[in-house]
């Protein structure tokens, strides 16, 4: 999988997993609009591309701090926005954006945000559209639109309710706080898991690794039945359950997981 070499996105994989690289860190990885788009590409493919889980983070240490706005030509500014230009309404150039995050959420395989230093604005949201948020000991977290004048954007006005609750989602919000590791976690909860700086990289390793062991198909399904759950009913997710389980029954990874129970292994899958 390529990106244009004139976009600071890496795509690169080792074995089943991939790592998407926000690679603008001059600017601390804020995203221009050609960065969103290709954003936006990258995960539509991914989930058809073999790889198993994908981790999502930032060059130079940090994440992401929201949008590039230095070649913003015409229009208001956004803190989440893509570069407006002649010809181009702020509406069309806010709905790439939107597409953007909605093809990372959407991913159909389980994609890990990795946050080091700032991940702030946009990149607050880009990374709460990730499945599971791994972060070091000084990443620092803000829903800043309000000091630029802003309501949310990229997403963040539903994942932060999604993750946080609606009572903490409008205290991030309103305040603009700049939240350190540790309150993300213990306060408002959205992060799985705080370590040193030195110790993320291998951290996120090992998760990806284990995600990877597991199967590929039933964890696809587990993920959507996850994130539909929270907008809808018992009854549409059990059906839901019914009809995961009825894919599963009749794959090769399922009947391997049987064997290798009985066999006193661990199981080997292949997608199948």
């Amino acid at each position: 999988m390529s990106t244009p070499e004139t976009v600071p996105v890496r795509v690169e994989r080792d074995g089943v997993v991939t790592t998407v690289t926000l690679d603008n860190p001059a600017a601390r990885n804020a995203c221009t609009g050609d960065m969103w788009v290709t954003l936006g590409e990258i995960f539509r493919r991914v989930g058809h591309s073999g790889a198993r889980v994908v981790i999502l983070t930032g060059a130079g240490g940090h994440f992401c701090a929201g949008a590039d706005l230095s070649g913003l030509a015409g229009g208001a500014p956004t803190d989440g926005g893509a570069d407006g230009g002649a010809g181009t309404h702020l509406l069309h150039a806010m709905r790439v954006l939107g597409e953007a995050m909605a093809a990372v959420h959407r991913c159909t395989v389980p994609v890990i945000a990795k946050v080091d230093g700032d991940c702030v604005g946009a990149g607050l949201g880009l990374a709460l559209a990730a499945d599971v948020l791994w972060c070091s000991d000084r990443a620092r977290f803000s829903a800043i639109f309000a000091r630029r004048g802003l309501s949310l954007d990229f997403g963040t006005s539903w994942l932060l309710r999604q993750r946080v609750g609606v009572h903490l989602a409008k205290q991030m919000a309103f305040t603009a706080e700049l939240i350190d590791a540790t309150r993300a976690r213990d306060h408002y909860r959205f992060v799985n898991e705080v370590v040193s700086a030195d110790d993320l990289d291998p951290a996120v390793a090992d998760l990806a690794a284990t995600i990877a062991a597991g199967p590929p198909l039933a964890l696809s399904m587990t993920k959507r039945q996850l994130d539909l759950a929270g907008g809808g009913s018992l009854e549409q997710a059990l059906e839901l359950e019914t009809l995961s389980q009825n894919v599963n029954v009749t794959t090769s990874d399922m009947q391997e997981a049987f064997r290798a129970f009985v066999e006193k292994r661990p199981a080997t899958f292949e997608g199948r």
